[in-house]
């Protein structure tokens, strides 16, 4: 279990109340290793954007082991995967199939890149739309 994975698994356990958890890029990947481990019922939901795929991770060497490979299975709360079809992390086909292998719905983003300040953004009112919708149907 890699340091990441860790931590979450032990703010998700140590929070008083239940969470919905907000993953970007090698967060995602480290949620998603997470998620068994996670107390049952403790996460409503998880707002996932823009994760690496295992070619990405294999290709970045000070990312460390323990992030590949990228868990397939369904996580066991409702979640949001945001993605980009101009990533350079992440193939959006790919994206996809890892949406439905979790279980979550899948929003395009369009050409975003890697969604995040290097690919131009700063505030994300699009982001906050999709997650306010995503939030209410908790």
């Amino acid at each position: 279990m890699s340091l990441w994975t860790g931590a979450i698994v032990s703010a998700v356990a140590g929070a008083g109340k239940p969470v919905v958890c907000v993953a970007h890029s090698l967060g995602v990947v480290a949620l998603a290793h997470a998620a068994a481990r996670l107390p049952a019922g403790k996460v409503r939901g998880a707002l996932l954007v823009a994760p690496l795929s295992e070619q990405a991770i294999d290709r970045l060497p000070d990312i460390g082991a323990g992030f590949a490979p990228v868990p397939r299975g369904p996580l066991p709360f409702p979640s949001l995967l945001v993605a980009s079809r101009s990533d350079p992390y992440s193939d959006y086909e790919a994206l996809d199939e890892i949406a439905l292998a979790w279980g979550a719905r899948l929003v395009d983003a369009g050409h975003s890149g890697h969604i995040n300040a290097e690919s131009g953004h700063g505030p994300w009112p699009e982001g906050l739309m999709s997650f306010a919708g995503f939030l209410r149907g908790l």
